[in-house]
């Protein structure tokens, strides 16, 4: 998805603050008393597309799920498990019953009787947020569904949906691509709705205003906003909501534009890819996380410290991620230590090449197309690396987030 910055008068799922019902309700309106059926209809019409990264059809997904014909579980997810993106928890914590109001309307489009919201162990403020509203609709008996808040483990992996599934049946939050799929059976062998809670939030608001109003944002490709975390190099860090269809070049001037030259953008958070130019970035932002790479920066530390991470991050499911990954990231630590790239360049593009394409999960595939984009785009500071002595941009802090180990919570 591409983004501009947005039409004065749109303010959408930032309409807020709207913390308490009261002020959601002043902001947003009364929900409307909607069939499932229509709900569905109109989701359809609006063209919404997931905004967890995947960006599937989201009617598509409640369709699925609504077919079965069983008692259903629709689960929120806030799991938020890559690091350059806090959209869903600042989302969680200005605006959680907008979330509800979406998780409602989609329990009642697939017949579910329990929502479940997890939120990142480590998002205080979300967790608090979406507890005070949940009680306090509890209390004025303005909550049709069971409700229950669940803390994940802070890790890389476990907003997969079929991890997030496992995870709340009690196992390890570890994806997992044997069948059943969660819409036909997930959490307690039910069919489950896995959404994120951004994509619930545009629900909530298509509910209310109409397919038609939904598309008068974004493009006929790619209708509506989107919200997108912004870091690094940029006078304004933090979460934006923008209109999708234009260059991100005017993204990063709604943030203030960049504090230092840029050497390069890092699109899509950890999974994505590097681009030299703001206009090269596409039409995919995946997950909706860009970070701006200054040149005082060095690419070749930060890639290497990425990739460590990403192999720390392994299922350990399978010796594509476990052996692989650990390789690749032990032969970028050498080059940021001073190395020659030559030394493991033929190394590096023989394990680029088997890796693919052959893990249990995709984290494999994500983490080899990192490298993969690294590598291209810096070729000439691999290359050069280290050929004058200790690079002396390696010392500087990361400028891209990279997470301590975290210990892995238990579903509540």
């Amino acid at each position: 998805m591409t983004l501009t910055v947005p039409r004065p008068a749109i303010r959408r799922l930032t309409a807020g603050p709207a913390a308490t019902l009261g002020d959601h309700l002043s902001v947003h309106g009364e929900l409307p008393d909607m069939s499932g059926e229509a709900l569905i209809d109109a989701v359809e019409g609006a063209g919404l597309r997931g905004r967890g990264g995947a960006a599937f059809p989201t009617a598509r997904k409640l369709h699925a799920v609504a077919a079965s014909n069983r008692s259903a579980i629709v689960v929120a997810n806030a799991a938020e498990g890559e690091p350059m993106s806090a959209k869903d928890s600042r989302l969680l914590a200005n605006a959680p019953h907008l979330v509800l109001d979406g998780a409602v309307l989609a329990a009642r489009a697939v017949h579910a009787d329990e929502v479940v919201l997890c939120i990142r162990e480590s998002a205080v403020r979300a967790w608090e947020a979406v507890e005070r509203a949940v009680a306090e609709r509890d209390a004025a008996g303005e909550l049709p569904v069971v409700a229950r808040l669940v803390a994940t483990p802070a890790t890389y992996l476990a907003g997969e949906e079929s991890a997030l599934v496992r995870f709340l049946n009690g196992g390890p939050a570890k994806p997992t691509f044997i069948p059943p799929r969660p819409y036909e059976r997930g959490v307690a062998r039910r069919p489950t709705l896995v959404q994120n809670v951004e994509t619930l939030a545009q629900v909530a608001l298509i509910a209310r205003h109409g397919a038609q109003w939904f598309r008068s944002a974004g493009t006929p490709e790619d209708p509506g906003t989107a919200l997108l975390t912004l870091s690094g190099a940029v006078e304004k860090p933090g979460v934006y909501e923008l209109e999708l269809g234009a260059p991100l070049a005017d993204a990063i001037a709604a943030a203030g534009g960049a504090t230092e030259p840029i050497r390069a953008l890092l699109v899509g958070g950890f999974f994505g890819s590097w681009v030299e130019d703001p206009e090269q970035a596409g039409t995919d932002l995946g997950l909706g996380a860009v970070a701006l790479l200054p040149q005082s920066a060095c690419p070749v530390a930060e890639t290497a410290r990425v990739a460590a991470y990403l192999a720390r991050e392994s299922a350990g499911q399978c010796g594509p991620c476990v052996n692989g990954l650990d390789a690749v990231a032990g032969a970028l630590a050498s080059v940021a230590r001073g190395a020659p790239y030559a030394a493991v360049a033929a190394d590096l593009e023989r394990w680029r090449a088997i890796v693919p394409g052959r893990g249990a999960c995709h984290h494999p595939d994500g983490a080899i197309s990192f490298v993969t984009s690294a590598l291209n785009v810096f070729a000439r500071e691999f290359a050069d690396h280290g050929r004058g002595g200790r690079c002396s941009r390696c010392s500087r802090p990361s400028v891209l987030p990279i997470p301590a180990s975290s210990p892995i919570a238990r579903a509540a």
